[in-house]
């Protein structure tokens, strides 16, 4: 198991040990570290997914408003 060593303001340390309080303080702050990770492998996953929708638009067939409408109403009542 690793150690980690990390400086924080004051205010944040007191609030953090004030939420804490009577908690095992490692374990609380092994949860919330895997929580960002998580946060951030979730974001890193939607930009991939933007970056390649936005790419397969670059290769998609242009239509014009009246060829959109006009395949929207196809087969309408």
């Amino acid at each position: 198991m690793a150690t980690v060593n990390f400086s924080v303001p004051d205010d944040v340390k007191d609030a953090f040990n004030a939420a804490y309080q009577g908690q095992n303080k490692s374990a609380v702050i092994t949860e919330l570290m895997r929580e960002a990770v998580e946060r951030a492998q979730r974001k890193q996953r939607s930009h991939d997914a933007i970056a390649r929708i936005v790419e397969r638009r670059k290769h998609a067939p242009a239509i014009s408003d009246e060829e959109l409408h006009a395949a929207r109403e196809e087969g309408r009542p």
